[in-house]
C-alpha cells in the first residue's frame, strides 16, 4: 500500500512539473488618469491585471515541457486610454520578449512592439478564457481581449522556437494566423483586417506565414544560433552570423519592400546591432552599416555611430 501511495505521489509530481508553463510574463495594466473618469473604480484594473497575468503565465500553450529556468521572459503593458462604453475600454498593448544568449546572462530581444488598436469589454471578476476553436466567443468585445493576448503569446512562441531551430516556430505562427482568420468582429474592433492599414496583426501573421518570406525564418535562426549565441565564445564568427542574417534580410527587402515583418524585426534591436558591430573589422562594419541604413531607415541616426 505504501509503495502504491509513493508511486501515486511521484506520478503526480512528475505530471505537475512536466506541465511547466512556457511564459514568465510581467503584466502591467496602466490607466491614463486624464482620460478615465473618476467614477470608474480603479480596483477593476487591478483585478484585470491579476486575471491577465494568470491567463498568460498559467495556461499551457504548447505540448512541450519547459523547465522553470527555460520559461520565456516577457513584458506586457496594457495602457487603458479611454472609456468607450459601459465596461468598454480602448487601449494599447506594448509587447516585449527576450531569450538568453547561450552561455551568458544577456537577454537578446525577440519582440518589442506596440499594438495600438485594442478595444475590449471587461466586467470585474469575469473569467478570462480563450478557446482556440471558438475565438469569437459570445461577446466580440469580451473575446477580443483574450484573442489579442493569445495572438501575441503565439507570436512570441513562434519567434522563440525559430531562434533555436529552423522553422521551429511554424506551429505557433499558424495558430496566430488562425486567430486572425477567426477574430472577433465588431464595428469597434480593429487590427485583424488587411484593409485597415499595412501595420497590424493581420499583416504580421500574413508575412510570417507567407512563402514569399520563407527566407525570414532562416534569417532568424542565423541571427541567434549562428550569431548571438556565439558572441561570448567567438566574436568574429558571431558577427559573421549576424551579417549573414542581414544579407538574407536584404534579399527579402529587395523582393518585398516596405513589408511589415521587416519593420517588426528591427524594432528595439538597433542598439544591440551597433554593439555587435562596433568592434568589427572595417570591411565587416562597412557591409553591416550599408545593410542597416537601407533596412532600418528609422534608426539611421543610431547606426551612424558605426562610422
Amino acid at each position: 500500500m505504501l509503495r502504491q501511495t509513493i508511486l501515486l505521489v511521484s506520478s503526480f509530481l512528475i505530471y505537475l512539473f512536466g506541465q511547466s508553463q512556457e511564459i514568465r510574463a510581467r503584466l502591467t495594466v496602466n490607466v491614463n488618469k486624464d482620460k478615465i473618469p473618476t467614477t470608474v473604480d480603479r480596483k477593476i484594473f487591478q483585478t484585470l491585471q491579476a486575471g491577465l497575468t494568470n491567463f498568460v503565465n498559467n495556461r499551457k500553450w504548447t505540448n512541450d515541457v519547459f523547465q522553470p529556468n527555460e520559461r520565456i521572459q516577457c513584458n506586457f503593458l496594457l495602457s487603458i486610454n479611454d472609456v468607450v462604453g459601459t465596461n468598454e475600454y480602448r487601449a494599447t498593448l506594448t509587447v516585449q520578449a527576450a531569450r538568453p544568449a547561450y552561455n551568458s546572462t544577456y537577454q537578446c530581444p525577440l519582440i518589442n512592439y506596440m499594438d495600438e488598436t485594442i478595444v475590449f469589454k471587461y466586467v470585474e471578476f469575469q473569467p478570462i478564457e480563450f478557446n482556440e476553436n471558438r475565438v469569437q466567443g459570445n461577446d466580440p468585445l469580451v473575446a477580443n481581449l483574450t484573442a489579442v493576448f493569445a495572438y501575441w503569446v503565439n507570436i512570441i512562441l513562434g519567434f522563440d522556437y525559430d531562434s533555436f531551430s529552423l522553422r521551429g516556430g511554424d506551429p505557433y505562427f499558424i495558430k496566430a494566423q488562425n486567430i486572425v482568420n477567426n477574430a472577433p468582429e465588431s464595428s469597434e474592433i480593429s487590427g485583424w483586417k488587411n484593409y485597415e492599414n499595412q501595420r497590424n496583426r493581420y499583416w504580421l501573421a500574413e508575412n510570417i506565414n507567407n512563402n514569399r518570406f520563407a527566407l525570414f525564418h532562416d534569417a532568424i535562426y542565423l541571427y541567434y544560433r549562428n550569431g548571438m549565441d556565439l558572441l561570448y565564445e567567438n566574436e568574429e564568427e558571431a558577427r559573421n552570423g549576424v551579417l549573414n542574417c542581414l544579407n538574407y534580410l536584404s534579399t527579402i527587402n529587395k523582393e518585398n519592400p516596405n513589408s511589415m515583418i521587416m519593420q517588426f524585426f528591427f524594432q528595439g534591436r538597433s542598439n544591440e546591432l551597433v554593439k555587435v558591430f562596433s568592434k568589427a573589422k572595417k570591411d565587416v562594419k562597412d557591409r553591416a552599416l550599408n545593410h542597416l541604413l537601407k533596412l532600418d531607415v528609422t534608426n539611421a541616426r543610431i547606426y551612424n555611430d558605426l562610422k
